[in-house]
């Protein structure tokens, strides 16, 4: 085993590190109360090559690595969960699904605008009636001959009203059920599609949730990626590199959480001296540190698998389920150990806890994550 990064893993750790500091952090606290979506720094994101670090450089990509992906959300998400999120979905959901599933006309097509961030992507799965249960598609899309008309209504869906292509699972054959259901490449400005309201949330307040409505939609039938009926498979494939992604916000969460307790610990008095001297915070820091530690160790295991083309999907779904734990569990102790400063909103840490619950929840819930650990533990 070797633990140490390469040079240019450290270099895109540090690029991130920097740009989340100077180019997230300031107004981050007011884009997150007004429910702003980071536009303008997304926009650099792309420029700085995180909107689509592991895409090949002939499709405008970075071509790098899953483990520097982890070290770059890492860096983003200590400073701005609403970022990190919208950087997921278009490396981890779209533009994977895209290169490793699309024919190369479509990568032609569409990925180097998604991999520049010129234009953002959104993965469609989630319905009123499908959530965790992702085989029960209400969403149609019926084959007319040489293209699709897609119905249905989306719920939940990042990027929702700032993303320009949309990845949308519908079902085409529902004798077949999770077999039947194909993934169709949509357009923005295409008749029929409408983005419904943004969804007023705990966290992550920063990026735009909707959900969307198609009506007749006309889906070209050269937008379908993959073969008839194999729209379930990709979905499940991408979230399984999806979890990764969202392993790795937590960790950025969690480690967040930790840096603003030390710093704090470290200027806050109490009966004559630092709290940082204190046994009863000292131990909240041991306990605090220890979990970040395996966090990100979980989080880098699942990202080397991947880069070796190994099998993932359980090193994925341990990471974000650990991840996710040890997010909501360092933003309620930063919070703690701030005391009355952890409540309020200038102090950071507030924000780490409302954002750390939603990655327990979405790309496949906690209890999700345990169905696909024990499945490959007692195979």
């Amino acid at each position: 085993m070797n633990f140490n990064l390469t040079e240019e893993q450290q270099a895109v750790r540090a690029a991130a590190r920097d740009f989340a500091e100077k180019e997230l952090l300031p107004g981050v606290i007011e884009r997150d109360n007004a429910q702003e979506f980071p536009a303008e720094q997304i926009k650099m994101m792309g420029e700085l090559g995180f909107m689509g670090m592991m895409v090949d450089p002939k499709y405008g990509g970075g071509g790098m690595d899953t483990v520097s992906y982890v070290l770059a959300m890492e860096e983003i998400s200590k400073v701005d969960a609403s970022a990190s999120v919208v950087m997921s979905v278009n490396n981890s959901l779209v533009c994977w699904g895209l290169e490793h599933f699309g024919s190369e006309e479509q990568k032609q097509k569409y990925l180097p605008k998604l991999a520049t961030g010129e234009q953002i992507g959104a993965f469609c799965l989630s319905e009123p009636e499908a959530g965790s249960d992702a085989t029960s598609q209400r969403t149609t899309a019926e084959d007319k001959g040489d293209h699709y008309l897609l119905n249905g209504t989306k719920n939940w869906i990042t990027n929702g009203n700032s993303a320009s292509v949309y990845l949308v699972m519908a079902q085409t054959h529902p004798e077949k059920r999770h077999k039947g259901i194909n993934c169709l490449i949509v357009e923005r400005d295409w008749e029929g599609f409408v983005v419904g309201k943004k969804e007023d949330k705990l966290g992550i307040r920063g990026s735009d949730t909707h959900s969307l409505m198609f009506t007749d939609v006309k889906v070209p039938k050269e937008n379908r990626i993959g073969e008839d009926g194999f729209g379930f498979t990709l979905a499940m494939k991408s979230l399984n590199g999806g979890r990764i992604g969202i392993a790795s916000q937590a960790l950025g969460i969690a480690a967040g959480s930790l840096e603003r307790s030390i710093a704090y610990a470290k200027e806050r008095k109490a009966f004559g001296k630092e709290i940082a001297q204190h046994q009863a915070i000292q131990f909240k820091i041991a306990d605090m540190a220890t979990k970040v530690e395996a966090a990100r160790l979980l989080c880098l295991k699942a990202a080397m698998l991947k880069d070796r083309k190994e099998d993932y999907s359980q090193a994925s779904a341990m990471a974000k389920l650990y991840a996710s734990q040890v997010a909501m569990e360092n933003a309620v102790e930063a919070v703690q150990i701030h005391g009355g400063y952890g409540f309020v909103k200038e102090y950071h840490v507030e924000r780490f806890m409302r954002d750390a619950k939603i990655t327990q929840i979405y790309e496949g819930t906690s209890e999700i994550q345990k169905i696909v650990i024990s499945r490959n533990v007692l195979k």
